[in-house]
Parts: structure tokens; sequence; C-alpha cells
């Protein structure tokens, strides 16, 4: 994957209408640096799972169970992968840090392993830890790891069960979202505000892969066959989350390439004007958009992307709680990010970001939070 991610030319760019790849500009850094990113995900997921199918169906030189089968030992092993990848990037930012500037030592050493102490620690111009362990070998194995659940159910029953094709196609599809829109994905909390330690080495090692995919791997002990109003009930739900969810991204996004000059829901967006001060001191102006999406709650997009989690759930009846641990830690994890950025953008911003509360009084669900 480390080849594909720095060498694959940008296929996709030339051949899938709409898909945004090549070189990107990230965020601007604490230090004030703007990095360029290397966007080629998709071609990654397309290649990596083409060879999987490729071996596991014509080649035969692997089963395509293998995953599964090997479950605790691939545990082991991403265990492994996560805490030397994290030690190596603590170790980094002493010794040999990208940018010593954009540097975040705190005086407490559990803090800085697990928080990270480097923004954006890299190997080159084009190897950056964030992206590549953000954005590639947890979130491509998510969808390896849910087909190898299907073909063990397949194995085991004779026959894939309605419930394991609705996650792998509702997963399946953020998977491919993610990937379609990755240059998006440097602009969120991730990428703008994140050091890269434990938290973020560790986590897409081993937590987003291994306990994403829970759902699938309930399915394979405890197969469910929904009843076809279930079905389309679960399907909508996640269908639908994904819509509040891309097109609430979409509408910010819109709006920020065009400074506002641009149609939201047919009409010309209503925004804040707002301004805050950079750490050099520098004034800047900036919009925060109160139409659309964004008029309904301030992150309506994670209401999508709970919407989408519990179809993940759903899918798996109401047999045990254990299919459930997605949407219960999707919650605590957006409410708690929600607040983080709330905090954040009320440093920055001032009184200007309680005209904005004013103006758009919801967090996450309307008239409830």
């Amino acid at each position: 994957q480390i080849v594909l991610y720095m060498c694959l030319p940008d296929l996709c760019h030339k051949f899938l209408p709409g898909y945004v790849g090549g070189v990107q500009e990230g965020a601007r850094t604490p230090a004030g640096t703007v990095n360029n990113y290397q966007i080629n995900g998709l071609q990654c997921w397309i290649i990596t799972h083409a060879v999987w199918f490729a071996n596991a169906y014509y080649f035969k030189w692997f089963s395509p169970t293998i995953i599964f089968d090997n479950w605790i030992p691939l545990l082991w092993c991403a265990n492994i992968l996560g805490y030397s990848v994290s030690t190596f990037a603590f170790i980094k930012a002493y010794l040999f840090p990208t940018n010593a500037k954009d540097c975040k030592f705190t005086g407490n050493f559990f803090y800085n392993y697990m928080m990270g102490v480097e923004f954006n620690p890299r190997i080159g111009s084009w190897f950056d830890f964030k992206l590549f362990f953000n954005g590639r070998p947890g979130i491509i194995a998510w969808t390896l790891i849910n087909l190898s659940y299907a073909a063990k159910q397949q194995e085991l029953y004779g026959r894939v069960t309605n419930s394991m094709i609705l996650v792998n196609v509702l997963q399946a599809i953020y998977v491919l979202d993610f990937f379609w829109n990755e240059a998006w994905y440097l602009k969120t909390i991730d990428i703008c505000h994140d050091h890269f330690g434990w938290y973020l080495g560790w986590g897409d090692c081993v937590w987003l892969p291994f306990l994403y995919t829970l759902q699938g791997l309930y399915l394979v002990y405890n197969p469910v066959q929904l009843s076809t109003s279930n079905v389309v009930g679960v399907l909508l739900l996640g269908l639908v989350g994904y819509y509040i969810f891309r097109m609430t991204n979409h509408q910010k996004d819109l709006f920020r390439r065009t400074d506002g000059n641009c149609k939201i829901w047919g009409r010309k967006p209503a925004y804040i004007e707002c301004s805050y001060t950079s750490v050099d001191g520098t004034k800047h102006q900036s919009k925060l958009m109160i139409s659309g999406f964004w008029g309904v709650a301030r992150h309506f997009n994670y209401t999508g992307d709970l919407m989408g989690s519990l179809s993940y759930c759903l899918a798996c009846g109401f047999g045990h709680l254990l299919p459930y641990f997605y949407i219960i830690y999707m919650t605590i994890l957006l409410v708690h990010r929600c607040v983080r950025d709330e905090h954040r953008c009320s440093s920055k911003y001032g009184t200007d970001w309680k005209r904005y509360t004013d103006a758009v009084p919801c967090r996450i669900l309307p008239a409830i939070f």
C-alpha cells in the first residue's frame, strides 16, 4: 500500500468524472506551513480489492475467508504495527521532526505519546503519516474484512444473509465516499487540528478495522435473515443518513470554494461575517453559513453519520448488544468532537461565535441537542 500511496499515477483523476485527486494543498498548519498531499486513495482501494478478488477466486492462492480465519493473529500484528508507528512518531518528534515549529510538547510524557507531538510527521516530501494511516491500511481493510466475513457465512451456512449484505453495502458506500472525497478530508479535524500520536496511529491500525467491523463478525456467528420490510427500512435509514452526511459536507465545501457566491437549496446562502486573529497577530475575515443543512444544526453532517451508523447496527437485529457498540461509540465520539470543535471556534471567533449560535441554536439534533 505504501507503493500505491506514493507512486500510482492519477488514473481516477483522468478517467472517473467528478473525482478529485492528484496533488492537493492541505490547510495551513499552526506554524504557517501548507503541505501538499497526494490524493490517490481511490486507486489504492480499487487495486487492493481487485488483487483480493483475483487471488481469492481466480488464482486461489488463499481462501476469501483468510481474514476471519486468522483474526487473532492479524489483531496481534495490527497492534504491533500500531504501537511501532506511534513509538516511532514519538521518538521522531524529539530527534528529527519534520517541522520543529509544528511540534507541541506539553511536559506530560503520557499525553505527548497518546495525543502526539508532531502535527504533520513526514518522511520525504510525500509520505505523510497522518494521511496515510488515517486513510489507507485501516479504512481499506474495513471493506476487505467485511468481505471475508461474508465469505465465511457462505462457507458455513451455504448462503449469505441479507443482513450481511446490508452491512457490506452500507459500509462500502461510506468507505468509497471517503476515498471519492479524499481532498475534502484534508479540511477535517483529524488533519487540521490533531497531532499524530498513539490516538491516531494505534487507532487507525487496530481500533478502526477491528471494531468498526463488529457487525459482520457478529453475523458470522449469529446469522440474521431480515424480513423484506426490515431490509427496506434499514436500507432507507442508511441511504438517507448518507445523503444528509454527503450533502451537508458538499454544501459547506461549495460555500468555501465560492466564498459564498453559490446557491444552496436554490437561493444565495445566508451567513454571518466574522473575524479572528491568527497566532502571528494578523486579523482575518471569515464567513459562517447559516443556510441549507447548516441552518438546521451546526453539525448536521454528524446527524447523517449517526443515522448511517445506526443502520449498520439495526441490520443485525436485537439479539445482542455487541453490534450496537458502533452507534454507542460514534455517538460519544461525535458529541465529544462537536464540543471540542465548538470550544475551539468560541475561542477563535469570540462574540461572533455567539451571534452564530444564536442564529443556529442546535448542535446535532434539531430541537433536542
